[in-house]
């Protein structure tokens, strides 16, 4: 999915550790509520903009 991102260019993301358990309760729960696969993966991408931004790269 990363490289699918640069290729779209999409800020991409990186589930970590502490999103893990969030990332499958938004799998679990597609199609019922969408929102919660959508903010968990918003909320990855927002650090790794952060990230992005912490070494002055451009996005």
């Amino acid at each position: 999915m990363f490289k699918e991102c640069l290729t779209n260019d999409i800020v991409p993301f990186i589930i970590t550790e502490e999103l893990k358990f969030f990332y499958y309760r938004g799998l679990k729960e597609w199609g019922h509520v969408n929102g919660y696969l959508t903010d968990t993966c918003l909320t990855a991408q927002d650090y790794y903009k952060k990230l992005l931004d912490y070494f002055k790269i451009r996005y």
